[in-house]
């Protein structure tokens, strides 16, 4: 993290608690981060007990801080939340769906969207990412409509 500047970059990925490089180069692009969720990974890391710069931001006090949380309990975390919140069943990539959803809400270019979502190829952005938000749609076809039987 990059806490004067407001960035983070991805310097190490990590699957199955195995720590390895990350997928491509474009991943260790540094990302601005907003000003607001900076302050809350701030508190989070500050009120750790592994708060050195090398220190994973989300480092497993099971772990003795070597290795983060891992996958599975943070799904499990995750599962148990969303069943208290009445939603079901909450999968960690539909928060990669939403943020695409978000992005487009907001009128970001598809072309920042790819590069927001670190995808190497635009056509993942476009075609598995691809949902809009539903009202948008909603207004989207009201408008069509609207041209459509508008009177000559």
């Amino acid at each position: 993290m990059d806490w004067l500047n407001g960035k983070v970059r991805i310097e190490r990925g990590i699957v199955e608690q195995h720590i390895d490089d990350v997928k491509t180069n474009g991943s260790r692009k540094a990302l601005s981060v907003a000003s607001e969720l900076l302050e809350r990974v701030k508190l989070w890391k500050h009120a750790s007990q592994f708060t050195a710069d090398e220190d994973w931001i989300f480092a497993s006090p099971l772990k003795l801080g070597r290795l983060p949380y891992s996958y599975t309990g943070f799904w499990r975390e995750l599962q148990r939340a969303a069943d208290v919140a009445g939603i079901g069943h909450l999968g960690t990539h539909a928060f990669r769906h939403t943020y695409r959803s978000w992005l487009d809400a907001v009128g970001t270019p598809i072309a920042a969207q790819q590069k927001l979502m670190r995808h190497s190829d635009i056509r993942t952005t476009m075609n598995i990412y691809g949902d809009v938000v539903t009202n948008e749609m909603a207004v989207a076809s009201s408008k069509v409509a609207e041209l459509a039987l508008k009177p000559a």
